[in-house]
């Protein structure tokens, strides 16, 4: 078994980040199964939805993994390893629902808005605590998030950092449906939903409906603030407590 269980269903992708040990958070690993897999499945004509899911049932994803995020400079956050995956998420030529039970913090949670469609559990607890450790949401979440919640919500959620749960995330509209327990099952039967009309139709409405949301792009100005607070040494000292913290 590695980072990430792919495979194709009854039209049906199913990913799997594959890390509970670790709350599935996102490394380096991960991110270039995703691209692999992702670039694999789009010319795959049988494909007509994907659900995004996190093993072990505690987590979607935790957030990107601190012991990797804590050495990355300037040089990596300029590169946007989470960025360009989030975005061919985004632009992959089929309806994307991520399936979210337990954690989606941080990089999860931008992971989930790069998805068309996100489906909750009441077991749901998001947020975006980067600030706590030095950085910001730099891979999406300072434009997809405020396109999902609006801008004050955004900035009261990304300013505090602090973790929301799921009734309030469905509240401010972060979840398209909220589930008593197991999204997965709820986010596949809306991805069997979706299959039962025409593929090409789907697609051009997912593109267009893209393409109106997106008036302004910001990713460049995000890599440029991501990168300056990477090599800060304030990040530093704080992902070092937080490892440290986590050890005892």
């Amino acid at each position: 078994m590695g980072v990430l269980n792919a495979s194709i269903i009854d039209g049906i992708g199913h990913l799997e980040l594959n890390r509970p040990e670790v709350r599935n958070a996102i490394n380096r690993e991960l991110i270039d199964a995703l691209h692999e897999t992702l670039d694999g499945w789009a010319e795959q004509d049988e494909l007509k939805a994907v659900v995004l899911s996190g093993a072990g049932g505690k987590a979607f994803a935790g957030g990107a993994d601190i012991s990797e995020l804590k050495e990355r400079t300037h040089r990596e956050a300029f590169f946007g390893f989470n960025q360009r995956l989030f975005q061919k998420l985004e632009d992959f030529p089929r309806p994307t629902i991520a399936a979210i039970d337990g954690y989606a913090l941080g990089g999860g949670l931008e992971l989930a808005l790069s998805c068309d469609l996100r489906v909750a559990s009441r077991s749901a607890k998001v947020g975006m605590p980067e600030v706590s450790l030095g950085i910001f949401p730099g891979a999406g979440g300072t434009w997809r998030l405020p396109r999902v919640v609006g801008l004050g919500r955004a900035k009261e959620l990304v300013f505090t950092g602090r973790l929301v749960e799921a009734d309030e995330a469905y509240a401010l509209g972060l979840f398209e449906r909220l589930v008593e327990a197991d999204a997965k099952a709820e986010a596949l039967s809306l991805a069997r939903q979706i299959a039962q009309n025409s593929p090409l139709a789907v697609q051009v409405a997912k593109v267009t409906l893209n393409t109106f949301a997106k008036a302004q792009h910001a990713e460049p100005v995000e890599r440029l603030a991501q990168a300056i607070l990477f090599d800060s040494a304030d990040k530093r000292a704080r992902m070092t407590a937080f490892l440290e913290k986590k050890k005892k």
